[in-house]
């Protein structure tokens, strides 16, 4: 029996108010009673008071827990300039559009001796996204929608970023998507395991909590504007050497 289950993006995709009453709740008692702990993607909030693109941590664990997604996609989850595309918008009745972001820090999940860092969709290839939930997390989620782009490069695109992350972390990583690929991927970037493209598909396998900071986690992307400006610096100084020796 798994001890941790993972849903994609907007697993469920309606807010609270549009599910039958004790919905959630008979979700995270069935996780209890088979002490697991589960990471379910969908929106949370109403239409009224406004509404996040949002994972939810039901059963064992410190319930209740979610994570509201940060970097938003423009006009995919919000609009911008709303005040003049929002008539246009409602003309072609497209729901869901206006998301409100998440706070910038965000606790991570606590599941027996789990701490588990979310990222939404896209929110993963922006390293930084990654970065706030270390070094506390010692693991690694990403839920993400992937119907969008169909059998395309995109989702393969995905998983490489994905990869990456969880190299610069020293993090295992779990991908969880509702058309593929679902996959698990070990502290160096490797793919462990993977799931098919368009078609019903449990992935199982087993991760290993890790603790400690690579040096992406202490520094950051500083390295690398350091050593861009440097390099920006000494072509100007060659470039300027030659015109004076011209």
């Amino acid at each position: 029996t798994a001890s941790l289950v993972v849903a994609p993006e907007t697993a469920i995709p309606l807010l609270p108010s549009q599910l039958p009453a004790g919905y959630v709740e008979s979700i995270a008692a069935h996780l209890r009673s088979a002490n697991q702990a589960a990471l379910i993607g969908m929106p949370l909030g109403s239409f009224a008071a406004g509404y996040t693109n949002s994972v939810i941590g039901l059963g064992a664990g410190d319930a209740p827990y979610r994570y509201d997604k940060h970097h938003l996609v423009p006009f995919g989850e919000y609009l911008p300039f709303d005040a003049l595309l929002r008539p246009a918008l409602d003309f072609l009745s497209i729901p869901m559009s206006g998301f409100t972001p998440g706070p910038v820090h965000q606790a991570a999940l606590r599941a027996g001796e789990l701490r588990i860092g979310a990222t939404i969709c896209y929110e993963d290839a922006y390293a930084n996204e990654v970065r706030k939930a270390l070094p506390e997390a010692n693991l690694l989620v990403n839920v993400s929608n992937d119907a969008w782009f169909g059998n395309s490069a995109a989702p393969h695109q995905h998983l490489q970023i994905t990869r990456v992350r969880a190299a610069e972390a020293g993090r295992e990583f779990l991908r969880a998507t509702n058309t593929g690929i679902s996959a698990i991927i070990d502290h160096h970037g490797g793919l462990r395991a993977r799931s098919p493209q368009f078609e019903p598909y449990v992935l199982e396998g087993e991760v290993t909590p890790r603790r400690g900071s690579t040096p992406f986690v202490r520094l950051g992307q500083w390295p690398l504007v350091v050593t861009g400006l440097l390099l920006l610096l000494g072509a100007i100084k060659r470039s300027t050497q030659s015109l004076h020796s011209d």
